[in-house]
C-alpha cells in the first residue's frame, strides 16, 4: 500500500504536513451568502502568510465542485506562502447550487470526481486530494444519497478519502451506516466535519468507535458553542482511546471572518484555540492532532 497526501503542488508524504487545519477555505462562493465570497486572492495570500506565522504549516481546503475553488490560484499561493494546500472534488448541498449544474451532473458525477483526482480540476493540472459532500438535517435526503454514493465511487476508484460536512453536526450516524456499511468505504477513509455543532458525546462516541476521523472545526463561532465545549469533548474522545481519530480546523467560509478583514480567520486556530487546548489536554496530545493525525486522515492510498 502506498501513501501519500495529495497537494496542489504535488504528493508529500503524511510527515511532511506538519501544522494543519485540517478544514477551512481559501476560495468559496455560494448563493447561501452573498456579498461574502472568498474571491481575492490577495486576501487568500494574506490569510495563508498571518497562518504560517502563527506556526501553520498546510490547509486542507474543503471548497468542491462550482463553489469557486480558483484551483488555477492554488499553486501560486501555496509557493508564495511555503504552507502545504490540499484541494477538494465533491459538491455540496442542492441549495448552493442553481438546478441546471446539478440536472447537467446526473449520471456522470463520479467520474467528475474520478477525473479531478486524478487529471486536475478544470483545466488545470491541479489534482484535488480529497472528496468533499455533504448530509442532510438528522437524515440523509435523496441529494445527499446521490452525492454520497457518487463520492464512495469516487474513493473505491482512487483511494482518496471522503470528507463529509454534517449539517448542525447531524446525521453523523446515518452517513457512516450508508458511506460504510452499504457503500464499502472503509471508516478510516472517513472525515466528519462539524460535529462540535451538535456536541452529542454520545454520537460523538459511536463515530470514533467506528473508525471515522472526527473534525473539530469551525471554532470562533460563538452560536454553535464550539470554544468552550471543544476541549472537554476532545478530552473524552482522547481518554476513551481515540486521539488518533481527532483533527482541528477552522471552516472560514465568509469574507468578514477573515482574519485580514478583521474577524478570527485561520490564525484563531492556533493563536487561541491550540494553547487553550494544549493547557487542558496536554501539549503532546495538541501536537497529534495538529500533526500526526491529519497525515494518514488526508493520504491517498492506492496500492
Amino acid at each position: 500500500m502506498v501513501s501519500a497526501v495529495r497537494t496542489v503542488l504535488g504528493d508529500v508524504l503524511p510527515g511532511q504536513l506538519g501544522v494543519c487545519d485540517a478544514h477551512d477555505h481559501l476560495f468559496f462562493g455560494s448563493p447561501r451568502l452573498p456579498g461574502q465570497e472568498l474571491c481575492d486572492a490577495a486576501s487568500a495570500r494574506a490569510e495563508l502568510a498571518a497562518f504560517r506565522e502563527q506556526g501553520g504549516a498546510s490547509v486542507v481546503q474543503w471548497t468542491p465542485y462550482g463553489l469557486g475553488r480558483r484551483a488555477a490560484d492554488l499553486p501560486l499561493l501555496s509557493r508564495d506562502t511555503g504552507v502545504h494546500v490540499v484541494a477538494a472534488t465533491g459538491l455540496h448541498q442542492a441549495e448552493h447550487y442553481a438546478p441546471e449544474l446539478l440536472t447537467g451532473l446526473r449520471g456522470r458525477l463520479a467520474e467528475v470526481f474520478v477525473a479531478e483526482l486524478t487529471r486536475g480540476i478544470g483545466t488545470t493540472r491541479v489534482r484535488a486530494g480529497l472528496i468533499k459532500v455533504a448530509g442532510g438535517f438528522h437524515a440523509l435526503d435523496a441529494h445527499a444519497r446521490w452525492t454520497v454514493t457518487a463520492a464512495a465511487e469516487a474513493h473505491h476508484a482512487t483511494g482518496a478519502p471522503v470528507a463529509v460536512h454534517l449539517e448542525l453536526g447531524t446525521g453523523a450516524l446515518d452517513v457512516l451506516d450508508l458511506l460504510c456499511g452499504e457503500l464499502g468505504v472503509p471508516p478510516h477513509r472517513v472525515i466528519l466535519g462539524h460535529l462540535n455543532r451538535s456536541p452529542d458525546p454520545v454520537v460523538q462516541r459511536q463515530a470514533a468507535e467506528a473508525g471515522a476521523y472526527l473534525a473539530f472545526d469551525g471554532p470562533s463561532r460563538a452560536h454553535h458553542a464550539t470554544d468552550w465545549r471543544m476541549p472537554d469533548a476532545v478530552r473524552a474522545l482522547a481518554e476513551a482511546g481515540f486521539g488518533h481519530r481527532l483533527l482541528l480546523g477552522g471552516d472560514t467560509t465568509t469574507a468578514g471572518a477573515r482574519s485580514v478583514n478583521g474577524g478570527p480567520g485561520m490564525p484563531y486556530l492556533l493563536r487561541r484555540v491550540r494553547p487553550r487546548l494544549e493547557v487542558a489536554l496536554g501539549r503532546e496530545l495538541v501536537e497529534r492532532v495538529l500533526v500526526e493525525n491529519p497525515g494518514r486522515a488526508f493520504a491517498v492510498e492506492w496500492l
